[in-house]
């Protein structure tokens, strides 16, 4: 797309382009790659809304489905609500620009990116992060930028920045690296068990390869950039300020916030705001002051207060020091029914997870126009409820955080679970948050690695999951002077604190991690410290984790389907679907199985079911269908003389009824052999797509039609049971004289 003004990134294929296109907005670039193109405008507020004391940005990323040559699904053939892939590919682009924005600027920021053409080859998410950065940066909008974005693979020993979709299948890291020029600022991703050296090298490379990137931001705000703005920017009046630093003072709130429980703390403070609110208002008087004073106040002194005791002394808010976790506990098997639970927590977060297995068709399928795969078998949802933080507030579907945290949780998991050809099940597992205290998206990655292991699922290795925080201070230049990492961080820690580093792994390496910060920028020093600190507190959890489940069950729960895998003539998998999937389907519902097909065409069948007398059945006619001959016609088995079948009634006539013992192999059953007593109609006895029990006891030779006997076959299992009893055998049951609309399955 041509603009006035186009910069390209040497090496990386990028090209960003202004001049053109949305001239309105504050600021608005394309960022293209191969021929995938996303826009990005940036727009501001010139007013603030009354009483506003926070920041309301706001990024939105859609993809349109014309990008791909596609039209959308559903009735209105519009796009609707944003998916789970614009979700997250807004949030990855919010963490990074958020704070670089000037302390007290509140005016409302929008950031929307479009993503308007998609060659399938080159992700979009990138692009959208970059985008953002260019468009804020040339923009009249105040903001500490540029920053930039790579994603970092590596592909046999060797990291690649920024690399396609397919090459991406062959990477065992997928890191998503945001930094400024001297800086990190934030990453995200998953990594196979990435030891923590290694994992320190990735971002070393990725804090290089985004160096051309900020330079060309660089050119293109030096040709199409406008000078920055001047806006209001919020605090408090001197005057308020004095009032409440001298009623509350540091002493005060360092008593309200430390060395109790949370409720305690923030009973405490409340006390503490409603005191000072009383001082303006009898000093002041009413209608002097608004509520952001207090509020601007109160959250400056608390931030000062939690920072203050951790930076001189290394003590914090509940009493522990820089490196001790709160207390663990950890449960397994902790509800009935489910195939597999478990309950985890960490000082007062606690989570309850529950793993459900399923056949393979419960995958979830995925309608992203990027990102190369069409379906996922490992699902994790995440929920948190207002009254996990003792608060009342609407309770609907999963909002933005939930979907990020179940995400995080989600991708840190998917690296220890089992091949799909050793476990081939679509596993569920749902994270139902009971209260939080910090790093709830941590709690479920230990919870829902000890439901996997409760349920039976083998994993490769445990996982589990910590946060790092971090304390600063500041020299009189603005660099950091001195600074402590924290371990296993409250909510108070992150909102007061510089720093969210959640770090998931095995005693191997790194599977998941997260980082955001509040500052504009994270030197590697501090960085590297984290890892390692997250390391030891991540064995310390794994301890604690398995000293409740030392390993996987060996069995599945009961009530969880069994699996069993058949192998089949390839050729022979459209005559077991049927026409229109007619005969899989008659299987299933006449079994009650589940069957699967493998998609790689490799003749492969799965056959799920918690009965055991069910799958058998299901095998039974899969053999019957695809054991033996060639793939034409009916193929398979044929019914023999004396052998007993379970099969379907489908056909209803006066003088009997005709049952598939086979598919596509049937025989009729005469009214007289229905029963042993007099049958007046043969309605009476069985019904159309009835299952019943039938022998063979005659094939005519020159016609090959079958004589089948349901009499005959209740005969034969009545007197197996009786031999197979181990005691005395109970007395026969007197024959039936009421009609059964079907019969207990046999072999």
């Amino acid at each position: 797309m041509n603009q006035k003004h186009s910069v390209t990134v040497p090496g990386l294929g990028l090209t960003f382009s202004t001049g053109t296109i949305a001239n309105l907005a504050n600021g608005a670039v394309t960022v293209t790659v191969g021929e995938t193109n996303v826009f990005v405008a940036a727009t501001a507020a010139q007013t603030m809304r009354p009483g506003q004391d926070f920041f309301p940005l706001t990024v939105d990323y859609r993809e349109k489905y014309s990008a791909a040559g596609r039209f959308p699904g559903g009735y209105f053939k519009r796009e609707g609500r944003p998916s789970e892939k614009e979700i997250l590919t807004s949030r990855l682009c919010d963490r990074p620009c958020r704070p670089l924005f000037p302390e007290g600027f509140l005016n409302e920021v929008q950031i929307i990116g479009l993503l308007l053409s998609a060659d399938q080859i080159h992700e979009s998410d990138i692009l959208m992060v970059n985008g953002a950065s260019a468009a804020l940066a040339i923009s009249d909008i105040p903001w500490a930028g540029p920053i930039a974005c790579v994603r970092v693979a590596l592909i046999d020993g060797q990291f690649v920045a920024n690399p396609t979709i397919e090459q991406m299948f062959s990477s065992r890291l997928d890191l998503i690296y945001v930094g400024t020029e001297k800086n990190m600022l934030m990453i995200e991703g998953s990594a196979d068990q990435l030891p923590e050296d290694e994992f320190v090298n990735a971002l070393e490379f990725g804090h290089q390869a985004i160096q051309p990137i900020i330079a060309a931001i660089k050119q293109l705000v030096a040709v199409a950039g406008k000078p920055k703005a001047t806006f209001a920017l919020v605090g408090a009046t001197p005057e308020a300020r004095a009032i409440i630093e001298r009623v509350v003072p540091a002493d005060r709130l360092a008593t309200a916030i430390f060395g109790k429980e949370k409720a305690a703390r923030s009973a405490a403070v409340k006390l503490l705001k409603e005191e000072a609110k009383a001082a303006l208002t009898a000093e002041l008087g009413e209608g002097k002051f608004t509520d952001v004073d207090l509020n601007v106040v109160f959250e400056d002194l608390q931030y000062k207060a939690y920072r203050k005791t951790v930076l001189e002394r290394g003590v914090r808010a509940d009493g522990r020091d820089a490196k001790t976790i709160r207390p663990l506990g950890c449960e397994v098997g902790v509800l009935p029914r489910v195939h597999g639970s478990a309950m985890f927590q960490r000082g007062d977060t606690q989570s309850i997870v529950i793993t459900t297995l399923g056949p393979t068709k419960e995958a979830q399928d995925l309608d992203a126009l990027t990102g190369g795969a069409k379906s996922k078998s490992f699902i994790l949802h995440y929920n948190f409820p207002p009254f996990s933080v003792g608060e009342t507030g609407r309770f609907i579907g999963p909002g933005r955080r939930e979907i990020g945290h179940g995400a995080l949780a989600e991708r840190s998991l998917v690296p220890i679970l089992p091949p799909e050809d050793v476990f081939p099940y679509s596993i569920r597992v749902v994270s139902e948050i009971m209260a939080s205290n910090g790093s709830t998206s941590m709690a479920s990655i230990c919870g829902g690695c000890l439901a996997l292991m409760d349920a039976g699922v083998p994993i490769v290795a445990p996982v589990a999951g910590i946060s790092c925080g971090l304390m600063t201070e500041n020299a009189a230049d603005g660099s950091i002077s001195k600074w402590v990492t924290i371990t296993d961080i409250l909510g108070e820690e992150d909102h007061f604190g510089d720093m969210d580093f959640k770090l998931a792994g095995t005693t191997v390496g790194i599977t998941g991690f997260q980082l955001d910060l509040k500052i504009n920028g994270l030197p590697f020093e501090i960085a590297k410290a984290a890892i390692f600190q997250a390391r030891d507190a991540r064995v310390e959890i794994l301890r604690a984790m398995l000293s409740s489940l030392p390993a996987p069950r060996a069995d599945l729960s009961k009530y969880a389907p069994r699996i069993q895998t058949i192998q089949i003539d390839p050729e022979k998998i459209g005559l077991l679907i049927g026409p229109g999937g007619k005969t899989i389907r008659r299987i299933t519902e006449t079994t009650g199985a589940q069957i699967d097909i493998a998609e790689d065409d490799s003749g492969k069948v799965f056959v799920y079911s918690n009965n055991a007398e069910a799958m058998s059945r299901a095998i039974q006619e899969i053999d019957g269908l695809c054991g033996g001959g060639s793939g034409g016609g009916g193929g398979g088995a044929q019914i023999e003389m004396g052998q007993i079948y379970t099969g379907r009634v489908t056909g209803i006539k006066d003088f009997g009824c005709f049952v598939e013992c086979l598919p596509g192999k049937e025989g009729l059953c005469h009214i007289s052999e229905l029963a042993d007593f007099r049958v007046r109609r043969t309605d009476d006895v069985v019904k159309m797509g009835d299952s019943i029990t039938v022998k063979c006891i005659g094939i005519d030779e020159r016609s090959g039609k079958v004589r089948l006997s349901r009499k005959a076959a209740m005969k034969d299992l009545e007197a197996q049971k009786s031999a197979e009893a181990p005691t005395e055998p109970a007395a026969a049951a007197p024959a039936g004289d009421a009609p059964a609309a079907s019969d207990a399955p046999a072999q």
